[in-house]
């Protein structure tokens, strides 16, 4: 099977499988191998560089470069990763415009000496003088790898749901543009692929004639707006009403989908979550997978995966060839998605090693670099023996501690912070079993035979109770033995006298683990236990149970709040619980939902 590229918008990788239940015990490796893909472009992450975990960046088998928003949170940001026994690049970039710098360095991709360059960055002139480079490539939108056989953009293009960022939008696909056509005029070939949020044609989008009818709008005004205007003159086969743009003179792209799927209605990548149109598949084609003319015939398939959840957003797929023409030549596609000398007629002579890590790579953060997997975290070896005879610092911490690779905590070890104004040093008690520590006329200490404690003597230890739930306040409380004094606190003390920061276990802690016979608790009188039972009948019909009004189907109503600025923002709503159908409207005696529609504030139990 050739190589598969993938790209999908998973509107927050913290969660990449979204809704199935599943999703707990899956891993990023089980996500690519549900995807089939090799390369696999992921566009708004929604995460900054501190969020990155383990999972995310070790993935067995694959590299990973993200391009993640500089100063926006939860925002945007795009990853590609790459299976290594497949495929490896040659060279890694984020941004559109050359100006960012590989992690580490100070030039800009665009300074780099030419052999270190993936070229194509937009000149002087090239674009409107009110673009800013550095604000187009700070929000995490675009990472560019070179492959020997083509270059592959991944890029998620700025929305435009409320009209504020018109301008943003426009220059980012003018950017974008000039990128690709320069790339094409060195002589290289180019994937593009990601959530470019435009639509390409009216069997693109569901409802459009209907929309466009009540805005007053035609048809050719609609794609001629700019941000269509500039994508369709982008594409083979793009509609451009009027002249071509200076500069824009020749489309340069196919897309991959309508060239397997010319006629394909419905073929929709997005849906609108709030409305719960995509079990009805009332959505937008947004989502591409495009490359240029000589490598159209490098590719056996390209569809949707629509079944796959997880996103507001499906994924989309094409598949190259095992092996492909150039110049009337069959070559192997590995050959020309590694460096030279990896393979030879499809065949590995060379296995990939950490020496391909690019600079970009994520594996070479600091966090991440020399692991692996995150097997290492819990199977690392100490790098020398433990040490036993060790001395005491003057803060009460042993040096056995770092040889023996245990961090010299208070916390591990038990003991209680002293106070910064205290001059006495805290030291382990000394007993008859361990021999203890001699304390010296000047204040210092020297052990006679140091004490470790193992992990399971640390869970033994008595600790503060945590949080209690609900079902504790209508538990009956019982007093502790006098012979075995214990105390727990209750709600009232939990929450009056919270406990200092510390380290280690406070005079709190202390004392509510340890209390002296002053501070035994005085057991409840019968009077005051609350009974559990009789207290769920109060509650209950307290409480009540909620009435629903019931849809035109008979079925519960959702209630829903209103978002949308305005007098009734902030009003709850009852509507009917099934998904929009086909029309994108609300239709009474079939399936999908129905008009019913009643405010919170005018609903009683009565009123049906």
């Amino acid at each position: 099977m050739g190589i598969r590229i993938t790209s999908w918008n998973v509107n927050g990788i913290r969660n990449p499988f979204g809704y199935q239940p599943w999703r707990e015990t899956r891993s990023f490796e089980s996500m690519f191998d549900i995807l089939e893909a090799d390369i696999v472009v992921m566009q708004e992450l929604k995460i900054q560089r501190k969020d990155l975990r383990d999972d995310m960046v070790l993935v067995p088998g694959w590299d990973v470069y993200f391009s993640l928003p500089k100063h926006k949170k939860g925002y945007s940001g795009v990853a590609i990763y790459t299976r290594n026994s497949v495929c490896s690049p040659i060279r890694a970039e984020e941004g559109i415009t050359g100006c960012l710098s590989a992690p580490g360095s100070d030039i800009a991709y665009r300074d780099l000496p030419e052999e270190q360059q993936i070229g194509g960055y937009p000149r002087p002139g090239q674009l409107p003088g009110e673009i800013d480079d550095v604000a187009l490539d700070s929000e995490g939108r675009c990472v560019i790898l070179e492959f020997p056989a083509f270059v592959i953009i991944g890029t998620y293009s700025p929305a435009n749901s409320d009209g504020t960022r018109d301008d943003f939008k426009v220059s980012y696909l003018e950017a974008l543009d000039v990128r690709i056509r320069n790339l094409v005029a060195m002589g290289k070939q180019v994937v593009l692929t990601g959530d470019l949020n435009v639509v390409r044609d009216p069997i693109d989008t569901a409802g459009l004639h209907e929309r466009l009818r009540k805005e007053g709008m035609t048809m050719d005004d609609y794609f001629s707006m700019p941000s269509r205007r500039i994508f369709h003159q982008l594409l083979i086969g793009g509609k451009v009403k009027g002249g071509r743009d200076e500069s824009r003179e020749k489309p340069i792209l196919w897309d991959l989908g309508r060239l397997f799927h010319p006629d394909r209605q419905g073929m929709y990548t997005c849906w609108d979550t709030k409305k719960n149109s995509r079990p009805g598949n009332f959505g937008s084609r947004i989502d591409y997978v495009l490359c240029s003319p000589s490598m159209k015939e490098w590719f056996s398939d390209a569809n949707i995966q629509e079944g796959l959840m997880g996103s507001d957003h499906c994924p989309v797929f094409a598949v190259m060839k095992d092996v492909v023409q150039i110049d009337g030549k069959d070559v192997h596609l590995r050959d020309l998605m590694n460096p030279a000398g990896m393979f030879e007629n499809g065949k590995r002579l060379q296995e990939w090693s950490t020496r391909n890590l690019l600079p970009l790579s994520a594996k070479l953060i600091a966090e991440f670099d020399r692991r692996q997997s995150i097997k290492d975290m819990f199977f690392k070896k100490p790098s020398q023996p433990a040490y036993i005879g060790a001395a005491v610092s003057a803060n009460g911490a042993s040096e056995s501690a770092t040889r023996m690779h245990i961090p010299p905590s208070p916390v591990k070890s038990g003991i209680t912070t002293p106070a910064p104004d205290s001059n006495e040093t805290i030291l382990p008690a000394a007993t008859p079993s361990n021999g203890g520590l001699k304390r010296t006329p000047s204040g210092s200490a020297t052990p006679q035979r140091p004490t470790t404690k193992t992990k399971a003597a640390l869970t033994k230890e008595p600790s503060s109770k945590g949080q209690s739930s609900l079902m504790g306040f209508f538990k009956p409380k019982t007093a502790p033995k006098p012979e075995m004094p214990q105390s727990v606190p209750n709600s009232e003390e939990s929450t009056a006298s919270p406990p200092p920061p510390s380290s280690g276990i406070s005079e709190y802690d202390e004392k509510q683990a340890s209390p002296n016979k002053g501070d035994l608790q005085v057991p409840p009188s019968p009077e005051k236990v609350i009974d559990q039972v009789q207290s769920r009948e109060t509650w209950s019909k307290l409480l009540g149970k909620r009435v629903v009004p019931k849809c035109e189907h008979g079925e519960d109503c959702i209630s829903l709040v209103t978002k949308k600025a305005g007098f009734n923002k902030g009003r709850s709503f009852y509507i009917c619980p099934r998904p929009l159908g086909p029309s994108g409207e609300k239709e009474k005696g079939t399936e999908w939902r129905c008009g019913t529609f009643i405010w919170s504030s005018d609903w009683t139990s009565k009123s049906q």
